[in-house]
């Protein structure tokens, strides 16, 4: 895989090289998910769909560090760089080894709530759990090095296993849907840290005389771990409440529904991951950061814009090719959860850039609009349209607000 990449023509810079990798993993990704859902029908498929949101769930919590190991990456130099990442690992594994500990402890309850066929694919997926933090951090410092190749080959690997296991386990061996699925997802993360970027050895084991503010570091993982906490919330929240508010086959029709409103985010997230070490590479040499911003927000707002009027002009023939003809009476609500999806993707972009430049005024405001996304679905849930229609307002006000913020900034800072 790694030759291949490097063949490609030299004049494709490492960011063409990353995009044109991260729609090779999105559209895997979305062929994973796909042929889930035409295999499994609607019933089966809301499990799985259940696994693949807290797989999302779990990548949220681990960009916490990607994100930090990102940052830190660029900003030191030298042995406290080393040693930086060397603690990353470390504080990433505990972290992960306690909340993979807690999701098989709760394995029961979990089952009971999510109403899903066993507990055995929470058993399994928290016994892989503390191997997604490491496989983040390793991906944090391709980031920060803008090593795009290797951090394309890390998402690339995950991918293609997770498919290929997944798929050998249900075809060919006829596991359990559930537990194929877990298993797939669990020995994905192990292919997926490769390739590794080795540490090298460090003397000076003493934090602060090797110049490495371990304070900083965590004011910046707590803060990025509130807003990714909050993506959890504003992308996932609506899935796991539909799961437990309607039936097994009304919830595998919005499984459905997420998936391809969906798209959205899937597109913008490679964009997203480019401008962070950027605008800190920017920021670091006293340039302007706010033409990077607002170069990556017009891709961003385009690639919305088109999803969003091709969803609703033709959202029949979207579910019939994705999912197939079981899943049509979901085709009305496309466009509206690709309005919702967009909404909250260009808002995002104004989170992340803050975010690189330790501004965390915006993140608050997130938090704040995610909490009250869930209240609204919690208290306006009869149907799944309505459901999506408090997803719509909650974002929109949430974009509203990020924008207001970004002029303010703006103009006091010319």
């Amino acid at each position: 895989m790694y030759s291949i990449l490097r063949s490609i023509p030299r004049q494709l810079g490492p960011e063409q090289i990353f995009m044109l990798g991260g729609l090779f993993v999105n559209v895997g990704n979305y062929a994973y998910n796909l042929l889930l859902g035409r295999y499994l029908g609607p019933t089966q498929f809301a499990d799985a769909a259940l696994l693949v949101t807290l797989l999302l769930v779990l990548s949220f919590v681990a960009m916490t560090f990607q994100l930090t190991t990102a940052k830190f990456v660029v900003e030191l130099s030298g042995e406290s760089r080393d040693l930086f990442q060397k603690w990353m690992y470390r504080l990433s594994l505990s972290i992960g080894v306690i909340m993979g500990v807690v999701i098989m402890l709760f394995a029961a309850e979990l089952h009971q709530l999510f109403r899903t066929e066993s507990k055995a694919m929470f058993l399994i997926f928290g016994a892989a759990v503390p191997l997604y933090f490491a496989m983040s951090v390793n991906r944090g410092v391709h980031q920060g090095d803008c090593s795009f190749i290797q951090l394309t080959l890390t998402y690339q690997w995950e991918m293609i296993s997770r498919l290929i296991i997944t798929f050998l386990l249900l075809f060919i061996f006829g596991v359990k849907s559930s537990t194929g699925v877990a298993i797939g997802i669990a020995l994905s993360m192990i292919a997926g840290v490769f390739p590794f970027k080795k540490l090298k050895r460090v003397v000076n084991q003493n934090l602060q005389t090797a110049g490495f503010q371990k304070k900083l570091v965590l004011r910046f993982l707590l803060v990025s771990s509130l807003y990714e906490g909050t993506l959890i919330i504003c992308n996932n929240s609506d899935i796991l409440l539909v799961k437990h508010y309607f039936e097994s086959y009304q919830a595998g029709l919005y499984a459905s529904l997420a998936l391809i409103g969906r798209l959205v985010y899937y597109v913008t997230w490679m964009f997203v991951m480019l401008l962070l070490p950027k605008v800190v590479k920017a920021r670091k040499a006293g340039e302007a950061t706010r033409p990077l911003m607002l170069k990556y927000l017009k891709y961003i707002v385009l690639l919305c814009s088109l999803i969003v009027v091709f969803t609703f002009l033709f959202p029949t023939f979207s579910v019939n090719v994705l999912f197939g003809s079981e899943y049509v009476q979901i085709a009305p609500l496309l466009g509206w959860y690709a309005v919702a999806t967009g909404l909250f993707a260009i808002s995002n972009v104004f989170a992340y850039y803050f975010l690189s430049l330790d501004r965390y005024l915006p993140i608050i405001l997130a938090t704040i609009m995610g909490m009250i996304q869930v209240a609204l679905i919690v208290i306006w849930h009869e149907t799944l349209f309505e459901v999506l229609q408090m997803q719509v307002i909650a974002m929109f006000v949430l974009l509203v607000l990020q924008f207001l913020h970004f002029r303010i900034f703006s103009k006091s800072s010319d």
